[in-house]
């Protein structure tokens, strides 16, 4: 029996819930998925939707008490115990090749990898490798995981990576000359220009894959209510006053698990989503000859090659 079209609508409350065609219950069962940033807000409700489906859900934070707290209650909800807490410190390359290294050694499978954790609005720091925070965590501690974690994803194809990015990405653009924003700093402007850096990733990494049976899609989640806007005292106070007109993190979160298992989506890559429906995407977002470059550079900071 084919599976009806909107297989991916959240079991939980929102919208999108609403609709026909809800899944089955073990609709995962087997999978094994991977989650970065899942102890909180979307990351969170999309972990809880997966293991819901019978997923083998890999939490991957770095607040791992945080993590920890989030996977009993997921567990305790869904009925789900294969929900996995394991340490993952975006900012630090060393973190990230720890993370890899006990994953591919403890792990005989990955089906799904949803690159969801990002930092936004950060006063100027810089990560344990001396990467502009935004950029470090938000694009190239993804593309290193996603490098380290590839072969298994290969292995396993069917496959999908998903990579949360935002709307933001418009209003950005990747400042090869000042990549680390050492020469000029604006807190907004830099989380723009990762979300940037998520699409075209995404895109010349779809470019790659092409024939593998793996395939990669970003996404904007839309606006949603949660604490990622946490550095801002601003925007934190913008987000309690207009909080009615802001998604839920349930909510928020349908796009991901819409890109995550959609059985029309087998097939679609390089693409962005929103709503859970293809979206425009800014010019500098398709422009190949940055992503490209994007690529190179992001390899030559990571001491890696990835060709």
């Amino acid at each position: 029996m084919r599976t009806p079209r909107f297989w991916v609508l959240s079991l939980g409350r929102g919208p999108l819930s609403r609709q026909k065609g809800l899944v089955p219950p073990l609709l995962l069962e087997g999978k094994v998925v991977i989650i970065t940033g899942a102890n909180t807000g979307i990351g969170k409700e999309t972990a809880r939707d997966l293991a819901r489906r019978g997923a083998r859900v890999i939490i991957a934070c770095r607040d791992t008490a945080k993590a920890e707290a989030a996977a009993s209650e997921i567990r305790a909800e869904t009925g789900n115990q294969e929900v996995i807490v394991k340490k993952l410190d975006l900012a630090d390359t060393k973190s990230i090749r720890e993370f890899a290294e006990r994953f591919l050694a403890e792990e005989k499978e990955l089906h799904i990898l949803i690159n969801n954790a990002g930092v936004m609005l950060c006063p100027y720091s810089k990560t344990a490798d001396g990467f502009e925070m935004q950029l470090g965590v938000n694009h190239l501690g993804h593309f290193l995981l996603t490098f380290l974690l590839l072969e298994r994803l290969k292995q396993c194809a069917p496959a999908r990576i998903v990579n949360v990015s935002s709307l933001a990405h418009h209003g950005g653009w990747i400042r090869f000359h000042d990549l680390q924003g050492e020469k000029c700093y604006n807190r907004g402007l830099a989380y723009c220009h990762s979300k940037l850096a998520n699409v075209l990733f995404t895109r010349e990494l779809a470019r790659r894959l092409q024939g593998t049976k793996v395939t990669a899609n970003a996404l904007h989640p839309g606006s949603v209510y949660s604490d990622l806007v946490r550095h801002s005292f601003v925007m934190t106070w913008l987000w309690k006053i207009f909080s009615f007109f802001l998604k839920t993190p349930c909510e928020g979160a349908q796009t991901s698990i819409y890109c995550a298992v959609a059985e029309e989506l087998e097939s679609v890559t390089g693409q962005y989503f929103s709503d859970c429906q293809p979206a425009y995407v800014s010019p500098r977002g398709r422009d190949d000859e940055t992503a490209k470059k994007l690529w190179s550079v992001s390899c030559e900071l990571l001491g890696i090659q990835w060709d």
